[in-house]
């Protein structure tokens, strides 16, 4: 059996963003990345420098640490990174959804895996100029094609200036059928530095203003939940 690289497995908390915020979850961390986005708030599931930090673990592993976490009460589990994508999560969804528990993932769509099908909410998350990296849409196109059958595929962008959101309005155009969130992005990433809650409302406040102002009303417009909490504090 492939060993899974994880880089946390934490939980229950709710979920701080998405089609799904407010959920309780159980969230596993995957180890690694094939992208360095400029403002990512999880270098610790991404760069390879942080490798000796993540468990080689079985499918029955993840499971174990997954129930006993939940205690045994089905909830949602959330694959997420790094990007989870680049694994093979087929075995633990069969065995989660056997167990009445549900599975989401949220990944950037620039690997498409056929577990995608097996997901009750994919979440594909395209990262707009100001990441630093630049989407292929082919292959985001081929991780909505292996996703056919899945509960609900929605897509989530993060917008941290005015070419982001322009790109973003061009994304939807794209892909108008897919159910739209948006979230302003988090500028402090640095787990050491406590987060401004006003200088988050600002932005949040931002971003409506400038939907309603453009007459744009296909999208949701969310905070991040859990920055809102906790910050950028690991584990939850």
């Amino acid at each position: 059996m492939t060993a899974l690289r994880i880089a946390e497995i934490f939980g229950p908390t709710v979920q701080g963003e998405g089609a799904l915020i407010g959920q309780p979850t159980v969230f596993v961390r995957t180890g690694g990345c094939d992208y360095r986005c400029s403002w990512c708030d999880s270098l610790h599931a991404v760069d390879s420098a942080f490798r000796s930090t993540w468990a080689a673990m079985t499918t029955d592993q993840v499971w174990s640490e997954v129930t006993r976490l939940s205690r045994g009460r089905p909830l949602t589990v959330s694959l997420s990174g790094g990007n989870p994508a680049i694994q093979d999560f087929t075995d633990l969804i069969a065995r989660g959804h056997a167990e009445g528990y549900r599975f989401a993932c949220e990944t950037q769509g620039s690997v498409a895996k056929p577990w995608f099908a097996q997901l009750d909410t994919l979440v594909l998350s395209p990262k707009p100029p100001s990441s630093g990296e630049t989407v292929d849409w082919g292959t985001f196109d081929a991780c909505l094609s292996a996703a056919a059958g899945a509960g609900q595929i929605v897509m989530k962008i993060v917008i941290f200036d005015e070419r982001d959101y322009g790109w973003a309005r061009a994304a939807a155009d794209r892909y108008p059928d897919l159910p739209l969130y948006l979230q302003p992005g988090n500028p402090e990433v640095d787990p050491e530095v406590p987060v401004d809650p006003q200088r988050l409302a600002d932005r949040l406040l931002w971003l409506v203003d400038k939907t309603m102002e453009d007459g744009w009303f296909a999208p949701r417009v969310l905070p991040q939940l859990h920055v809102l909490l906790w910050g950028n504090k690991r584990g939850v």
